[in-house]
């Protein structure tokens, strides 16, 4: 029975399982609660990272002389190099359209004169790249006559030299092919008799900015490729009288 009674006691504290949230020292006592130890370790102990005081919201204090992140105020010229790139990112632009933006955006003559003469040096913006790359999508994708594409060059603030040499590329015989193709497409779904066709059409191309002569010659060369009933009406149309009326009312 003794034995049994010191084998028992021969298991001592072992025997006894630690408190839920304890730990064991070398020695065999019970240390302290592990949070407590390291609640400690954050407060007082020599090395720590966390040695600043903690707010009651958890948080660490700020350190003396932060801005809490702010970032530094930027110059004007930053600011309107930002702005100019972000018009660029959408489309090119020519330097009258950025300068229109900066103006807008208050940034003032002396940076938007820095700002665009780099961007000029640099080739970021060029008016007579912009000016060919222009008349040769809108004559192409939208059919535009030379009329048509000098009006939009001088809307976006293009010079009337640099136009004129980008324009270059479309010839008579350019508006005229173009004329007739876009005739030819809008004449297929076309209903109705042949003269209020003939109506719509011209006037589809005079929007486009195609001289009188141009349409008329381009609508009537159609009508009377199109059936028998447009061919005699085409035939009685005096292209040139038309195109001379035109122009007067125009003029």
């Amino acid at each position: 029975m003794a034995g049994r009674r010191g084998a028992r006691s021969g298991r001592g504290w072992d025997a006894i399982p630690p408190r839920a949230g304890a730990e064991t020292s070398s020695d065999g006592d019970a240390g302290e609660p592990r949070r407590a130890t390291a609640r400690r370790g954050r407060r007082g102990a020599p090395g720590s990272t966390f040695s600043g005081d903690t707010r009651a919201d958890g948080g660490s204090e700020t350190p003396s002389g932060s801005r809490g992140g702010e970032s530094p105020p930027r110059s004007e010229s930053e600011v309107a190099r930002e702005i100019c790139l972000r018009q660029l990112a959408v489309r090119p632009r020519t330097r009258a359209e950025l300068t229109k933006v900066l103006i807008r955006k208050e940034i003032s003559e002396e940076v938007i004169a820095e700002v665009l003469d780099r961007y000029d040096e640099v080739g970021i913006i060029d008016d007579a790249a912009f000016a060919r790359a222009w008349v040769s999508s809108r004559h192409q994708g939208r059919g535009l006559a030379r009329r048509a594409l000098a009006n939009e060059l001088r809307q976006r603030g293009v010079d009337a030299e640099v136009a004129g040499e980008a324009l270059e590329a479309v010839d008579d015989e350019s508006e005229a092919e173009t004329a007739r193709a876009l005739v030819d497409r809008k004449l297929r779904t076309a209903r109705g008799a042949p003269d209020a066709i003939f109506r719509r059409l011209v006037a589809m191309l005079a929007r486009k900015g195609y001289p009188a002569g141009v349409a008329i010659g381009a609508v009537k060369d159609a009508l009377a490729a199109r059936d028998a009933e447009a061919a005699e009406f085409a035939e009685a149309i005096d292209a040139d009288a038309l195109a001379d009326e035109a122009d007067g009312l125009q003029s």
